[in-house]
């Protein structure tokens, strides 16, 4: 790829960035990065906390698959609380592009919310046959899986370092695969964990392309990326979801068995809900934390802190759950460190580059204006 095809679109993402970080802009140092760090915590301490729960409630006697799919967006309506109070950005760059009809955002809104579903209906089935720590060390192979799919879909570069990346996750989720003290949750089978270790590498992959089909659809079809918006896309993909997960739970019959299952709950029928409740509100903090990144810094370094977070679980479970820590498992955890290490360090890098050419942009305006 020669320098002057990727110049340009730097270029062109500085002059349509300008706008929408008029309000960031305005905030010192020491404000942005606190808003970056209240977001980091969100994220961290929210999918920590839901994959903690989530591995609770199978611990305690919890088996519906659907239910916990239904929990990881039903939680949804905590987001109006941010999309109502913070104020909206308005971007003049809107008034130069026709917005889609309802019909073209109805559309994509349903078919990622589906996606999300199934998505999510695999982490479920993922976390039901595999210990909090190998789920998350096996989901951090998402990095290496949003690579590839914003290679084809995205046009982004595949330099050295990410291949790097690339690799060394997907050594690190082939070290778990063949583990043989596979870590499972006990009275789990090798073949049952191995479907977990199948659905949760699939749930990464759909997730990496999840995030590929976002950022195209804010790119080439609603052609801009404020707060508000990024929110909405949230919602509505949230709505649809979990009417797609609420209509699964029904239709595989698991519904006839929720109130056996509380019942018979080994914290009690209220542990029981409280667990499920607090599994819907993690899982939306975390959503806000994603968010609020999207916003603050990049879709990209929200990504990069979500696997951070996969880093952190493992460390919880040991610790609450009392998870087995075998050398297999700390050599993979090492590797997913330096394969975060290698994608972060490249993110620096676009980084700089980019706050170079948004540099001679301004100092081109200013000349420009004298």
């Amino acid at each position: 790829m020669e320098v002057t095809d990727n110049e340009e679109p730097i270029l062109n993402k500085v002059e349509d960035t300008v706008a929408l970080q008029s309000l960031l802009f305005k905030l010192q140092r020491w404000q942005w990065w606190l808003l970056v760090a209240i977001n980091v915590f969100f994220l961290v301490a929210g999918q920590s906390a839901a994959v903690l729960l989530g591995r609770f409630y199978y611990d305690q006697g919890g088996n519906s698959k659907w239910i916990a799919t239904v929990v990881q967006t039903a939680g949804f309506p905590i987001l109006f609380i941010p999309l109502f109070l913070l104020p909206s950005d308005k971007e003049p760059l809107a008034s130069y592009t026709s917005s889609p009809s309802v019909r073209t955002l109805a559309s994509i809104y349903l078919v990622l919310g589906v996606i999300i579903a199934g998505d999510n209906y695999l982490y479920s089935l993922g976390l039901l046959y595999l210990s909090a720590s190998t789920y998350s060390l096996i989901c951090a192979s998402q990095l290496a899986f949003n690579a590839v799919f914003s290679y084809f879909i995205n046009s982004q570069k595949f330099t050295a370092l990410i291949l790097n990346s690339v690799i060394i996750l997907s050594f690190s989720s082939a070290l778990i695969a063949v583990n043989d003290d596979s870590g499972g949750p006990s009275g789990v089978s090798k073949w049952k964990y191995f479907l977990g270790f199948l659905a949760t590498l699939g749930a990464s992959a759909i997730y990496s392309l999840l995030l590929s089909l976002m950022q195209l659809s804010f790119q080439k079809v609603i052609k801009k990326e404020t707060f508000s918006v990024v929110l909405e896309m949230q919602i509505f993909t949230s709505i649809v979801a979990t009417c797609v997960s609420v209509a699964g739970l029904f239709a595989s019959g698991e519904w006839k068995t929720l109130h056996g299952e509380m019942q018979s709950f080994g914290k009690g029928s209220v542990s029981y809900v409280l667990t499920l409740v607090w599994a819907a509100v993690t899982w939306q903090v975390c959503s806000v934390g994603v968010v609020g990144l999207i916003f603050v810094v990049s879709s990209l370094f929200s990504n990069v802190i979500s696997t951070v977070a996969l880093a952190v679980s493992p460390i919880a479970a040991v610790i609450v759950f009392h998870d087995k820590m075998n050398g297999v498992k700390i050599i993979a955890m090492l590797l997913a460190v330096w394969g975060f290490a290698s994608y972060t360090y490249q993110n620096y890098l676009d980084d700089s580059k980019l706050r170079k050419a948004q540099s001679n942009v301004t100092e081109t305006r200013d000349n420009s204006i004298c």
